[in-house]
Formats: structure tokens, sequence, C-alpha cells
């Protein structure tokens, strides 16, 4: 297990679309997400995709732990392993949420993002996982494959006037973008 070095916005790796996994219980892959699980406990994040460490390839980790749940979630998610993810929206429904990255160090800002999603994948195993998802669980989900697909958040922000270093935030504690019809807004939801 190694703590890695964190790739950040402007990488190449960042930008691309991650290969396929062909083997999932193969040992590289097995090293990579030891790497990753190592490399995100010393970042202290909730989520972690194998491009944010320079390898392009198609692996995400998240949790949900109970700091995170909104008012609608009542269950926390261990640690998840997912490999070649796939997200389908369950609803056309979008919620904005402060959002962060490890590749955005140090900013912050308003994402709109499906509220609810279904998403299948692998696990380290080979085997399928497939479940649906809401509130902070669908937004970490999303957050994370993003990174597989070359998106960083501030690429999916629908209003740049949110970006703010974390360190200024204090300065505008009444910031609040203006509603649109089908966005509800959300302060709860945060993803590092």
């Amino acid at each position: 297990m190694a703590i890695l070095k964190l790739a950040v916005m402007g990488h190449p790796v960042l930008k691309r679309r991650a290969d396929e996994v062909d083997d999932p219980t193969a040992p590289e892959i097995l090293r990579l997400i030891d790497d990753m699980i190592a490399t995100l406990d010393d970042a202290g994040g909730v989520g972690l995709a194998a491009p944010q460490i320079y390898v392009p390839f198609r692996v995400v980790i998240f949790e949900v732990p109970a700091a995170r749940l909104g008012i609608a979630e009542s269950e926390t998610l261990p640690r998840t392993v997912l490999i070649n993810p796939v997200i389908t929206p369950l609803s056309d429904q979008r919620e904005l949420g402060w959002e962060g990255c490890l590749s955005v160090p140090g900013l912050r800002g308003a994402v709109p993002r499906f509220t609810e999603i279904g998403y299948r994948g692998l696990d380290a195993s080979g085997r399928t996982i497939e479940r649906e998802a809401r509130g902070f669980h669908a937004r970490v989900v999303q957050h994370e494959c993003d990174h597989l697909d070359g998106m960083l958040y501030p690429m999916r922000m629908a209003d740049l006037a949110s970006l703010h270093f974390v360190s200024e935030m204090r300065h505008n504690p009444t910031w609040m973008p203006a509603p649109d019809e089908d966005l509800a807004w959300s302060q709860a939801a945060d993803v590092a």
C-alpha cells in the first residue's frame, strides 16, 4: 500500500476518458485499489477515482459516512470499490449542492446533480454491484464517476459565481444561487 500523489486540474490524465478494466481481480488492479485506499485515507476525502492518482482506469472508491447523511438519508454506506461503473438517472430532478475535489484543492462550488440514480459495476472480486442511490450517495457516485470521463466538477457548474476558495467562503455566508425551476438547493452535500 502506497500513498500516491494526487493529480490536479489541468493534468492530461484528468481530461481523458479512462480505460475499461478487463480483469478486476488482476494483481495490478488489486494493488491499485490498495493504493487508492491509502491515498484517500491520507487525503481525508470520501471518494477517489483512479485518474486522480495518475492511473487511467475506470475504478472509483467512495463511502457515505454518518456525518454526510442528508435529511432524506438514513443509512451510511461503507467504503465501496466500483470498477467499470455505469450510471443511469432515475428521474430528471436535480439539486444544487456544494462540492469540492481533491484534484481541485481549496475550492468549492455549487454543482447540479441528479437526485436519484441507479448504478452498476464490479467489485474487486469481479462480482456485480447494482444499487439505487439518493442524496449525498447519488452525488458522490456521480462526482467520482465524472473523473472517469474527463470531467471535473467546475465543468458541471451552471454558475461560476458560486466557485469560492474555502478560506473565503466565510465572507459570503448568504451566498445562494438564483433558484432554477428544476433545481432544489442543498447546502448539506459537500463532496471531497
